[in-house]
């Protein structure tokens, strides 16, 4: 697959993104380039292989899921206009 210059600046204006015709024969080159390498890619193949999140075999670290409520509440109302106990004090908004 190969892109030719009519479609870069199709691109460009659908991203409405402002572009010279010389900033667009350069960048269809380089879009070339990375399809090319990308069909290289198409070429290798992969069936058996596992999917992999990492090139070495290594097992997450994974924290104890307890529930707390972070013992934090003092710096949760810190900057709050007005607090007491810990808690948000708002004005009254229904009568």
């Amino acid at each position: 697959m190969s892109v030719d210059t009519e479609t870069v600046k199709r691109v460009a204006r659908l991203s409405r993104i402002a572009i010279s015709d010389e900033r667009a024969e350069s960048m269809r080159e380089e879009l070339n380039t990375i399809l090319g390498f990308v069909d290289q890619l198409n070429e290798v193949d992969v069936d058996g292989v596992e999917p992999m999140t990492s090139v070495v075999d290594i097992n997450m670290r994974q924290r104890h899921d307890i529930v707390s409520d972070g013992n934090k509440a003092k710096d949760v109302v810190a900057n709050a206009p007005s607090h007491e106990d810990n808690f948000f004090m708002v004005p009254k908004v229904v009568e």
